[in-house]
């Protein structure tokens, strides 16, 4: 399960969440808005390490390596 960083649309707030797949849909922890992914954060492979040549935008990868 993945560890992804998102940001709330209506009181800003940057949090991360553990979820099942990457699109899941996840609500901000202050207001209970849907949240949206933040690409900005760092990407760790599901072993812990940094990933490498990862862009977080998992819509267009073939999958950690």
């Amino acid at each position: 399960m993945p560890l992804l960083q998102y940001r709330c649309k209506k009181c800003n707030l940057v949090f991360d969440a553990l979820v099942k797949k990457y699109d899941d849909e996840v609500l901000c922890p202050s207001c209970k808005e849907k949240a949206e992914r933040d690409y900005c954060g760092a990407m760790y492979s599901s072993t812990g390490k940094p990933a490498k040549k990862c862009s977080g935008n998992c819509k267009t990868c073939s999958g950690c390596r």
